[in-house]
């Protein structure tokens, strides 16, 4: 599932790069800010005028894409435990600007949900099936004292070398990883 994930947006990625350098509107956004160094009022307006009309059509021929936060940490929540490549791994240009990965922003830390469904799988370690679909299966052998059952709440930490703990109700954590 995980391959499938990086290789669809890969794809999705390949395939937005390649749109963006056969679109007849190549910089529209750097186009547009340079916009505001002309002096001349005139002359700003109207290059402001002719920078924006190349940005929306940019915008509607989908070679420029506005996202705004709420959907972009949106979307890092609903990934949360996947390893997806990041733009600025696979684009250079995508560096310029971007937010270090130190930065609060670029890292998602942890994440709260419920449950939805609880089972021990075949091995007897827990298959949890939380409320925004996601899917993990415990990796260690830690036990609980109380087994998990709809309605209880997780929180999924992000631990070292990619791994995760999940913590049902309080209790102590469990490694973890996604499936779904």
């Amino acid at each position: 599932m995980r391959r499938i994930l990086c290789l669809m947006s890969l794809a999705v990625l390949w395939g937005g790069t390649a749109g963006a350098q056969e679109s007849p509107a190549p910089g529209a956004l750097e186009a547009l800010l340079a916009c505001r160094g002309l002096a001349d009022g005139s002359a700003r307006l109207a290059c402001f005028d002719t920078a924006a009309t190349r940005l929306a059509a940019a915008q509607a021929g989908g070679a420029v894409v506005v996202v705004d936060r709420a959907k972009v940490e949106a979307a890092r929540r609903q990934a949360f435990g996947f390893t997806l490549p990041s733009l600025a791994d696979i684009l250079p240009e995508a560096r310029q600007g971007a937010p270090s990965e130190t930065s609060r922003d670029a890292i998602l830390k942890q994440v709260e949900a419920g449950v939805v469904s609880a089972r021990p799988g075949r091995d007897g370690k827990w298959v949890l099936t939380l409320d925004n679909g996601a899917v993990w299966r415990q990796t260690d052998t830690e036990s609980l004292l109380r087994e998990p059952r709809p309605g209880s709440r997780v929180v999924i930490k992000a631990a070292a070398l990619g791994s995760y703990l999940v913590s049902v109700d309080g209790q102590r954590s469990f490694r973890a990883r996604r499936e779904e």
